[in-house]
């Protein structure tokens, strides 16, 4: 197991699954519940407000990303995706992919809790800093 990223050119799921239908229908369909909840959008990592063009959402598990009879589905709970901003993401997949224990032996539900939470803690340190 591991939750390195692979090579853009190895990885079906971000050369085929994110730019498909299944996915955008997906991304969209978190945005508006967001909105019919009533929760403001705010990037998890930084904890600053965003719009949702603003906003790549995260997978904590690939666990509802299926490919069955020719096509990818989409099938995440909504609890499954965290808003971030772009820089915010890339920081994120960073902290578990330089981490040994991260990347190789935390499940990527485990990995993506404890990276998020590093990453609040430089984000908070850097604002309280400034």
């Amino acid at each position: 197991m591991s939750n390195r990223r692979k090579p853009r050119t190895r990885n079906t799921y971000r050369t085929q699954f994110l730019p498909s239908p299944a996915w955008r229908a997906r991304h969209a369909r978190w945005f508006r519940t967001q909105s019919r909840l009533g929760c403001p959008l705010r990037c998890a990592g930084c904890d600053l407000p965003a719009t949702e063009h603003q906003l790549e959402l995260h997978h904590v598990t690939y666990s509802g990303v299926q490919f069955a009879s020719g096509s990818w589905r989409a099938f995440e709970h909504h609890s499954d995706l965290v808003p971030l901003h772009p820089y915010c993401h890339g920081m994120l997949h960073q902290i578990i992919e330089h981490d040994r224990v991260l990347a190789h032996h935390r499940g990527r539900r485990a990995a993506s809790a404890i990276a998020l939470n590093i990453l609040r803690r430089k984000f908070s340190h850097v604002q309280e800093t400034a």
